[in-house]
Parts: C-alpha cells; structure tokens; sequence
C-alpha cells in the first residue's frame, strides 16, 4: 500500500467513524472485538503471549465500553450486564491460561450479539424510511 493509499484509507475509516450513527457504532465495536479475538487466537497458535495479551485487552477494553452504554433502566440491558460481563471473566481466564478454546466462546457470543444488532438496524430503517435498509 502506498503512502498516498493509505493515507486515503486513514481519512475513509475516520470518516465512517464520526458520520457514523450511535447504532452503526455498536456494529463498528462488536466487529473491532471479533477482529481482536481472531488475532488473540492466531497469537496463541503462534505462541506470541505479548501480542495474545494485548488482543485480548483490546476486545475486553470493547466489551466494557459495550457495557457503559446501555441505558440500565431498559430490561434488556438488565439481561445484557451479565452477558458482558461472563464474557469479560472468560477473556480473562482465556488470557491467564492462553486458552483459544475461550475465545472461540466468547467469539460466538459476540457474533450472536452482532448479527442481532444488525438485525435491529435494519428493521430501524425500513420502519424510518419504508425501504431495505442494508448494513
């Protein structure tokens, strides 16, 4: 990738991110913590605690930002602390025990919680604009 290349890159990502909506964000979060779990476990095959250690923080980092955001009045988000925060525990142990097997747990559950988000922007959209909205 060139200079140029990448410098347009740079200024297309941080663009997506600020123009971004509050939901479209929550995507942006739940697809930055499964880029992290892959490379956590492509860290642990390789046997590369350093960078196995930091990916894995970084995916916590995003669960616990997860977790701030949800409005505690709402009944879901009751139910969602304890989801986010199992996960967050098993990362843990995942880490300390360099378990993959963990991760391809937590994995699951974060791609569950993503697909359903997705689910729910575009039924947002189609309700707001009467149209298939794709994400």
């Amino acid at each position: 990738m060139t200079v140029q290349t990448a410098a347009a890159f740079n200024a297309y990502k941080q663009n997506s991110v600020t123009t971004a909506s509050p939901g479209e964000l929550t995507l942006m979060l739940y697809n930055g913590c499964l880029k992290f779990l892959t490379r956590a476990k492509k860290a642990i095959e390789e046997k590369n605690i350093e960078e196995k250690n930091t990916n894995i923080q970084k995916a916590q980092a995003i669960i616990s930002e997860l977790m701030s955001t949800l409005n505690a009045e709402l009944e879901v988000s009751k139910q969602m602390i304890p989801l986010y925060d199992y996960m967050n525990r098993r990362l843990m142990e995942a880490n300390i025990n360099n378990d993959s097997t963990i991760i391809v747990e937590v994995e699951g559950l974060v791609t569950e919680f993503r697909d359903t988000w997705k689910e729910v922007i575009k039924i947002t959209r189609q309700q707001q604009y009467g149209t298939a909205g794709q994400v």
